[in-house]
This record gives C-alpha cells, sequence and structure tokens, in this order.
C-alpha cells in the first residue's frame, strides 16, 4: 500500500505520535490501543463513542484521529461526521477511518480540502497489523491512503468521466487515487518511472492544476477524477 507524500509541517519525529481512537468494539479498542503502543504510538485517548471524543478533543489536542465509520447510537455515519467536525476544528488533524463499509459522500467532502493526511481503510482488508501501523505513519506525515476497495467503489459512482485524459492517464489516475507513487504505479502498470511523471504532468495540465508550491495536487487530482 503506498500514498501520496507531502512535507509534514505538524509533527516533530522525535516525539511520539499522540492519536485518540473511537471505536465501539471493546476487544478491537483495546486491541488498536496495545498494537498502537508496541509501534510507539501514545494513544492519549479511546472512546466508544464519536460525542464523548468530540467533546474532549480540544483538550487532548492530538496528531491523529483513527474513527470507526458506523458507531453509537445509530450506527450509521457517526464516525465519519465526526471526522468532518474534527478537521473544522482542528484543520491539521489526520484522519483515519476504519470501516467495514465505504461511504463515498463523505470522503469526497473530506478530499475537498485538498489537504491530505486522511485514510479510509476496510477492516475486513487490512492484511496485517504492519500495514495498520504504516498507515497510520503515513496519513500523520500528511499522506493520503484509501482502500483499493473504496477507490473501486467511488469511481463506481461516476457519472461524467473525464474526456481530455487518455486512457492511459485515467490509469495513472485511478492508481493515484488508491494512493500509490510515480515508482508504485510504474511497477503495476510496467512502464518506466519517467513514462508516468510525463503522465501525471499532463494530468496536472488538462486538470487545471497549477504548481502553486502549496496546493497538494495529487489530491486535488484525485478529487477531481472521483468527482469527474
Amino acid at each position: 500500500m503506498n500514498t501520496l507524500h507531502r512535507p509534514d509541517p505538524r509533527h516533530d519525529p522525535a516525539v511520539p505520535l499522540r492519536l485518540v481512537l473511537a471505536e465501539d468494539s471493546v476487544l478491537l479498542r483495546e486491541g488498536l490501543v496495545r498494537l498502537f503502543a508496541e509501534a510507539g504510538f501514545d494513544t492519549v485517548a479511546a472512546y466508544g463513542d464519536a460525542d464523548t471524543l468530540l467533546a474532549e478533543v480540544e483538550q487532548l489536542r492530538p496528531d491523529l484521529a483513527v474513527l470507526d465509520v458506523r458507531m453509537p447510537p445509530t450506527f450509521r455515519d457517526e464516525g465519519v461526521r465526526a471526522a468532518i467536525e474534527l478537521r473544522r476544528r482542528l484543520p491539521g488533524i489526520g484522519i483515519l477511518l476504519l470501516s467495514q463499509y465505504v461511504e463515498g459522500t463523505y470522503v469526497q467532502e473530506l478530499l475537498a480540502s485538498g489537504e491530505g493526511g486522511l485514510g479510509y481503510l476496510l477492516k475486513d482488508r487490512v492484511a496485517s497489523l504492519d500495514e495498520l501501523q504504516d498507515a497510520v505513519a503515513r496519513v500523520s506525515a500528511g499522506g493520503t491512503v484509501l482502500d483499493p476497495q473504496v477507490v473501486k467503489e467511488l469511481l463506481g459512482r461516476r457519472t461524467n468521466p473525464l474526456a481530455a485524459l487518455t486512457p492511459r492517464e485515467r490509469d495513472v489516475l485511478g492508481l493515484m487515487a488508491e494512493g500509490r507513487t510515480n515508482v508504485g504505479i510504474s511497477e503495476r502498470l510496467v512502464i518506466g518511472v519517467g513514462a508516468v511523471e510525463k503522465n501525471v504532468t499532463s494530468i496536472f495540465v488538462k486538470l487545471g492544476l497549477d504548481d502553486t508550491g502549496s496546493d497538494h495536487r495529487r489530491v486535488l487530482a484525485v478529487l477531481a477524477f472521483l468527482q469527474g
């Protein structure tokens, strides 16, 4: 699993990553706390619902929040709505959603800021504990980590494909949406890294994403693709 990278202005690598966790399953919640401790992360608080997390998070000021999507009281979308509220209150916070379900509308809303620092993994598709630890570290560094199944479902909801892109450019952008680096894309498509870079540059030009020095263009390109 690869991600989109950018420099991280928020976190000093010499200081343990501070995270909060919201997961209604007691066994899974306690298991994640232990896992994160073994990985060197500091779980400053763990909750069984999103409302309690939101009530205390501004005092805790964590670097990242790990949230289940469906939690009490309705078990619909409490976690992902809490993620949107967290981004409103604490704009720099990283968000990692863990779920058995894909809530596509909310993912697009979270991506709309173009900030990165966002992950969405499906619980039954996390292949190893190392993969989960790696996702936490990458999201905290400003990366975007999307499970391929999440990307597939989001793309299936599109009604107007981006006509300006060639088939190869769409392939490249689809893999970007999974969070793959240029090297990862080249390996998947069996083409040179230079060819990938040319396609990425062409995608940026066709989508009107100028290099301003501040915008995270890969995330913005992915957002345009998902909304296309």
